[in-house]
């Protein structure tokens, strides 16, 4: 599982954890993690979106083969055993309530070797497990992705890229991790990522997930690009 390129929970998660403390950072993380879990399945062309609605655009699955994530796994089980089809938006946030979702994801890196749980004491009277980073690589991959995304002004950039950087957006993420005053005259930039705007024709088809959710748990508006042509073509 370590070779298995990363998910882009695992991304966003490693963004949010304190790199030495392991404790989150994030405040709307969840809502993150559950944007990215959605994001995933769009992008291995595991659900769609039927937009044969104007107002109210519905979630299908659209292929139920398993993939190598649990957590992929069980959402995309929930999707197909509903009772009722939802949006993308209504998923996200389930997806976002999960029981104790970001110590699952960390979970998943701790397996990978790239963090190591632990726990800690507060007040000498409560105890809380906390995820230090033992293997700085994939984190610094991430940032370096992002930084070409944001600090370049390239057409073309990888979709994941743009999904990644579109939720570590809506969710608070990039300031910590770049510092307001660089990302500042990047504005227009960072707004074109997150509109979809620097994505080629391959993803001409992209979607648009987590907007409405998020503006839902009180966090800035973000639109994630993604594709379901950019795997086919």
């Amino acid at each position: 599982m370590r070779d298995t390129p990363l998910h882009l929970h695992e991304e966003l998660l490693l963004l949010a954890l304190h790199d030495t403390k392991g404790t989150l950072g994030g405040a709307h993380t969840s809502i993150g993690l559950g944007g990215a879990i959605a994001a995933e399945l769009l992008l291995r062309e595991r659900i769609r979106i039927d937009e044969s609605r104007r107002w109210r655009k519905l979630v299908e699955v659209r292929e139920i083969r398993r993939t190598e994530d649990a957590i992929l796994n069980e959402c995309l089980k929930r999707i197909r055993d509903a009772k009722r089809r939802a949006s993308i938006q209504t998923w996200i946030t389930r997806f976002s309530s999960m029981k104790k979702l970001h110590h699952r994801v960390a979970e998943q890196l701790c397996s990978r070797r790239i963090l190591r749980a632990d726990e800690q004491e507060i007040l000498l009277i409560f105890r809380r497990r906390v995820f230090p980073e033992i293997d700085p690589g994939p984190e610094r991959e991430i940032i370096e992705r992002l930084r070409t995304a944001i600090f370049s002004d390239d057409r073309e950039v990888e979709p994941r890229t743009v999904v990644l950087a579109a939720l570590a957006h809506a969710v608070g993420l990039l300031n910590p991790t770049f510092g307001r005053r660089e990302l500042r005259p990047r504005k227009q930039r960072i707004k074109s990522l997150t509109k979809g705007d620097v994505i080629g024709k391959a993803t001409s088809n992209a979607v648009q997930a987590a907007q409405a959710a998020i503006t839902a748990a009180a966090v800035m508006p973000a639109i994630i690009a993604s594709s379901t042509s950019s795997n086919s073509g």
